[in-house]
């Protein structure tokens, strides 16, 4: 017999076969494949997707990397500059969380947002409780949850916050408490929608009706697909968009990394499973994969990185995926914005799709996690 995840999943393949991405070609620099940047120049000519009440722009910025994790803490113009540069460039959607720094990453988005309140939405997740700069537990309990919420109003100069996540899923505090605390904070005008990362699907059903979910953020890249098993059918099913955090891999798919590449002990790659040795030499199959669409995709005038093909090639999966790359360095912000406007052929889309899952991959979550709380 047939399983409700294997049918869910053949659907949701058969429909993004069909769907193409568009917008501009962009460029590349050091440590990626080199493209001069033709990306959009104004907040009203990048393409739009919804996410609850909001028109965001179809390729947010993720801001985590800005704090630290996979690399030392940016200094704060430098990144409040590549934020500024990224709304010139069309970018309106932006994400952020309490524990990113902490509170480091908010003080950037809030600093380099405000003279542009009126043209961006600002994405922001609680869940943890904090002593000083340390991160001493989960705590969504609501008011813990308000405390933090009134935190990242203040770090982000804001009066409402557009979007607001459910981090991690807090084990003593039920998820109808937490959704019921967020729907509160919506009606006093504090947070436009609710968000939930990281969470099984019954949990998100659970939540989306007491107080509806605007959008789940989760990893998903060419190389990270679990999530097609259930949880983005079920987005479809019920509305929701979908976040996927990670889109290029932590740096993977954009081809800077060989198989002798050791990861820094001090940062976020070094724990990561599908960097080991092992994972690398078999992973970067699919790299090379990508590097072979670029070069296909390239024309005389405009080249086209690996980095643009999976970017691209998570757009064209459904209508309703708004992927967060992060960056530090203003040459990749450019390059990740020019991947709008790579648009595949329905056809080219099923001969990717084909390759990919042609290509074993090692490192990644196990099916069996998608069904459980993070």
């Amino acid at each position: 017999m047939e399983t409700s995840t294997s049918h869910n999943r053949r659907e949701f393949l058969q429909r993004s076969a069909l769907l193409t991405a568009g917008l501009a070609l962009g460029g590349a620099s050091v440590g990626r494949a080199t493209a001069p940047a033709r990306p959009s120049t104004s907040v009203l000519s990048a393409p739009k997707r919804k996410i609850g009440t909001l028109d965001v722009s179809a390729l947010g910025l993720g801001c985590m990397s800005m704090a630290g994790v996979y690399n030392a803490p940016q200094p704060k113009a430098a990144m409040v500059k590549l934020i500024r540069q990224a709304v010139e460039h069309g970018l309106t959607f932006f994400d952020t969380a309490e524990v990113y720094g902490p509170f480091y990453s908010e003080e950037i988005v809030g600093e380099a947002l405000a003279p542009f309140r009126n043209q961006v939405q600002i994405a922001s997740k609680f869940g943890f409780r904090f002593q000083g700069d340390q991160v001493t537990g989960k705590d969504s309990s609501p008011p813990h949850l308000r405390r933090a919420v009134e935190g990242m109003l203040q770090r982000l100069k804001i009066e409402t916050l557009d979007l607001c996540y459910l981090h991690r899923m807090d084990p003593n505090t039920p998820i109808e408490e937490i959704a019921g605390a967020v729907g509160d904070l919506i009606r006093e005008g504090k947070v436009r929608n609710f968000g939930l990362s990281e969470v099984s699907p019954d949990t998100l059903r659970r939540a989306h009706a007491v107080q509806p979910v605007a959008a789940l953020q989760s990893e998903y890249s060419m190389l990270e697909r679990v999530m097609e098993l259930d949880m983005i059918p079920l987005c479809e099913e019920l509305g929701i968009a979908f976040v996927p955090w990670g889109p290029l891999c932590r740096g993977m798919l954009t081809g800077r990394f060989d198989k002798n590449y050791v990861p820094d002990a001090q940062y976020r790659r070094a724990g990561v499973p599908y960097f080991t040795p092992e994972a690398l030499e078999a992973n970067l199959n699919l790299v090379d994969l990508l590097k072979r669409w670029a070069a296909k995709k390239t024309s005389t005038s405009v080249p086209v990185t690996p980095a643009q093909i999976a970017l691209a090639w998570l757009l064209a999966q459904t209508p309703f995926i708004v992927p967060i790359p992060g960056t530090t360095n203003p040459d990749h912000l450019l390059e990740n914005i020019g991947a709008m406007g790579l648009t595949f052929t329905p056809a080219e889309l099923q001969t990717l799709r084909t390759e990919i899952e042609q290509i074993p991959t090692v490192g990644f979550r196990a099916p069996a996690s998608v069904f459980q709380d993070l």
